[in-house]
């Protein structure tokens, strides 16, 4: 049974690193303030460190990763200025999780959930 978690980990993996390569392009965009591009860096990374934390850390601490992705979501309400071209936030989040799924399960052999 652990072989077979092992293989879809795998396969998770490969799935989460397709979805972010697929569509992304990593660019540098200079504002001629510097609190313009605020919000959308806080929903990224927000929302980078939600699901490492709902994934990685211990039971007891997964409201801090609800809480994080919640951030997140709110940011990019705020901002409305978050669009990872041509990659939608939400694309972004589901190869999150399949990444860090996948490595979780390809590493330990059980599920992290």
């Amino acid at each position: 049974m652990k072989f077979l978690l092992r293989i879809a980990g795998f396969g998770l993996l490969i799935l989460g690193i397709y979805l972010v390569g697929q569509n992304i392009f990593f660019t540098t965009n200079v504002y001629p303030y510097w609190w313009r591009g605020i919000s959308a860096d806080i929903s990224v990374l927000s929302l980078t460190l939600g699901v490492l934390m709902l994934v990685f850390f211990p039971r007891s601490m997964k409201n801090l990763g609800l809480i994080a992705v919640f951030v997140g979501i709110i940011a990019v309400f705020i901002s409305s200025r978050a669009i990872l071209s041509p990659t939608s936030l939400w694309q972004f989040f589901l190869s999150l999780i399949c990444i860090a799924s996948g490595y979780k399960m390809f590493t330990t052999g059980y599920l992290p959930f």
